[in-house]
């Protein structure tokens, strides 16, 4: 099940480092003060890795900062791209990918939540 209303990125193209959107603004969620703990769902539908260089590690960031102006920690990550940049032998492939996290880190807990992606390599746009 989905709850379209934590949607932290709608469809489209990533060919640059940038946080998530929804409808053209970036997309920060509050999940409120307790723990939270679920699970972070990447519907992969392209992947661009013509050149082998490629890597998008997306992240789940957390803040205590509801403006995202400071205290940003990653809570969970995944890494996709060419194999050559993956240390692997199998090139990241499309589909869904569920990543687990919680909103705890250190004893501290992050209630705002954003996706980042960090790209590198040649990324065709």
């Amino acid at each position: 099940m989905f709850d379209y209303g934590y949607e932290l990125k709608d469809a489209g193209l990533v060919a640059a480092s940038a946080a998530g959107q929804v409808s053209s603004v970036d997309r920060i969620i509050d999940v409120g003060a307790g723990l939270v703990e679920g699970k972070l769902i990447l519907d992969i539908t392209a992947l661009e890795i013509a050149s082998n260089n490629e890597e998008y590690e997306i992240y789940l960031q957390g803040s205590s900062s509801a403006s995202f102006a400071g205290t940003i920690t990653a809570l969970a990550s995944m890494k996709l791209g060419a194999n050559e940049v993956l240390d692997g032998d199998v090139d990241s492939l499309i589909g869904r990918y569920q990543v687990p996290f919680r909103t705890e880190k250190n004893g501290t807990n992050y209630r705002y939540l954003r996706e980042y992606c960090a790209c590198a390599g040649t990324i065709s746009s």
